[in-house]
């Protein structure tokens, strides 16, 4: 019996949730949440549709009440305050450090064998913290940035392409920010064929200006973040853990010497399965992407350098 925790019961993670259940990816999902009866409240909705889309998949709501998600193999963290228009997921890491460190702390208690997987923002910032805190192995700590780029570059290419988004290879590594993003055009793939054969420099560039503030974009139409895409970014990636499926998808993990560079949690291709990510993919960056991903790492590491003045670690 497998089971999964999602801490945060708002859009992202309730989507998550929802997702887990409705692709029976867990036996069981706990969502947790803050606010009295919230998450009641979903898992209620969610169970309702159980007929209709005929999973079998026990969904539990709980508020605060951590003895529920006792023996997690899997647990889900978007706790914390989504953006809003105008904001960086930077300026969120004041008030999303105390949450997402009593979160992770709350839940070891009782799954301490537990993989974490970080989608709160400042996302690669928010696993550095969560590796840090909790003493897991580098491993079962696991940062979702990277799948959920990597999902909106393919988004774009297909667009611009004019195709199935299902048949477009392509990755995003680098930090999780409008900034700090790195799609690698130089890899991206249309059923084998180069997307750079296909598509301009011009177009191309737009592909990946439009990547990078993908969440911005969504953030101002929405009025907050994004919710579809993250969360079912999130269960994919709790997907190849928890069964073991030894794919290759960009996340945010703890480097040490890797890309070159040293503690730091930061957006590279990995391998996942049931031990969290298993080993670094080396992609053989040219001398203009690794200029980029040194950039890249450079502002994650000013963003890191904050916990410390908080004394968030």
């Amino acid at each position: 019996m497998s089971k999964v925790t999602v801490v945060g019961a708002g859009n992202v993670g309730a989507t998550c949730a929802n997702v887990l259940a409705f692709n029976k990816i867990a036996d069981e999902v706990v969502m947790l949440d803050v606010k009295e009866g919230v998450a009641e409240g979903k898992a209620m909705d969610m169970n309702q549709t159980a007929q209709l889309l005929e999973f079998s998949t026990k969904i539990n709501g709980v508020t605060n009440d951590y003895a529920a998600t006792v023996n997690s193999d899997v647990v889900v963290i978007t706790s914390g305050i989504p953006r809003k228009p105008g904001m960086t997921r930077e300026e969120l890491i004041g008030v999303n450090a105390g949450i997402v460190k009593s979160v992770a702390e709350n839940i070891l208690k009782y799954s301490p064998n537990a993989v974490l997987v970080i989608i709160s923002n400042p996302m690669d910032t928010m696993t550095y913290l969560a590796s840090k805190v909790t003493g897991l192995p580098k491993h079962k700590v696991v940062g979702m940035g990277g799948a959920l780029d990597s999902s909106r570059f393919k988004y774009y290419l297909s667009q611009a392409l004019g195709v199935n988004p299902t048949e477009v290879e392509g990755m995003v590594i680098g930090g999780h920010g409008d900034t700090t993003m790195i799609p690698v055009t130089r890899l991206a793939t249309y059923k084998g064929i180069p997307v750079s054969d296909l598509l301009s420099k011009d177009v191309l560039d737009k592909v990946v200006a439009d990547t990078m503030v993908g969440g911005a974009t969504l953030t101002g139409l929405l009025g907050t973040s994004a919710w579809y895409a993250p969360g079912a970014a999130g269960a994919a990636v709790v997907d190849a853990i928890l069964h073991d499926q030894k794919k290759v998808i960009p996340c945010c993990v703890a480097l040490e010497g890797e890309y070159g560079q040293n503690d730091i949690c930061i957006g590279v291709p990995v391998v996942l399965g049931k031990n969290g990510w298993e080993k670094v993919i080396d992609l053989k960056l040219t001398a203009e992407e690794k200029e980029k991903f040194e950039a890249s790492a450079a502002a994650v590491r000013k963003t890191n350098n904050v916990l410390k003045e908080i004394n968030a670690i």
